[in-house]
């Protein structure tokens, strides 16, 4: 029984499910709220590639750029809607379906790779500290353990390519096909983890859910590390 508010880190590997397994947890823990890090970086990238940027020059255009400029610039702001975060880019909410659209996704994986995020994660930072007074806080997205080291559970999501690869096919209603997002998929992977954004701790559970065949059998094996400690 959870008698305290508490921060509970999901990362995990592209297309393992993790942002569907956060969202399922809200069901689970009870005052708890979903914090999307990882959608204030899609935010950042989306306003980016909407201000004229073309994805084939990210590379060259961010390295080293101080990411919190980025959000100032374009005046990305985090509020709360049905228990979960969204983002605003100069007053308009951005739609999940373009943050979550794989050009956003491929070039989030470039820019994190390039760009200095530092300040940055000190603003997502002190989100966390200002949700955690009211809220048990599911925190979503990468890096979690270096933006807020006081994580409660830090839970690395992991599951075979070949189950990624068939859970985004599903996702995108089959519009992308099995090759082309296994290699978009394995250029990600590539490029998370030289950004360092699979890294692992000492205190990382990781929970591989390759087998379960429902985010309600995620979930459940998330759930029960949580009991468990």
């Amino acid at each position: 029984m959870i008698n305290k508010n508490i921060v509970i880190g999901i990362e995990g590997l592209v297309g393992a499910g993790k942002t569907s397994i956060c969202i399922n947890l809200l069901e689970k823990i009870p005052n708890s709220i979903v914090l999307h890090a990882g959608n204030i970086y899609r935010a950042i990238v989306y306003a980016i590639l909407n201000s004229g940027v073309k994805l084939e020059e990210l590379e060259n255009t961010m390295s080293n750029v101080d990411i919190k400029d980025i959000i100032d610039i374009f005046n990305i702001q985090v509020k709360v809607n049905n228990r979960q975060t969204c983002v605003y880019v100069n007053g308009n909410l951005i739609d999940e379906k373009e943050l979550q659209s794989e050009k956003t996704s491929m070039a989030v994986s470039i820019v994190s790779n390039k760009a200095n995020n530092k300040k940055a994660f000190e603003v997502v930072r002190n989100l966390v500290e200002d949700l955690k007074q009211k809220y048990n806080v599911i925190f979503s997205g990468r890096a979690l353990m270096e933006i807020y080291p006081k994580i409660d559970y830090h839970i690395f999501i992991t599951a075979d390519l070949d189950e990624r690869v068939n859970r985004k096919y599903k996702q995108y209603k089959g519009k992308i096909s099995k090759e082309e997002l296994k290699n978009h998929i394995s250029k990600r992977d590539e490029l998370q983890e030289l950004s360092g954004f699979y890294k692992k701790y000492e205190n990382t559970i990781i929970i591989d859910v390759t087998k379960c065949k429902s985010v309600e059998e995620s979930t459940k094996k998330v759930l029960d590390i949580i009991n468990d400690i």
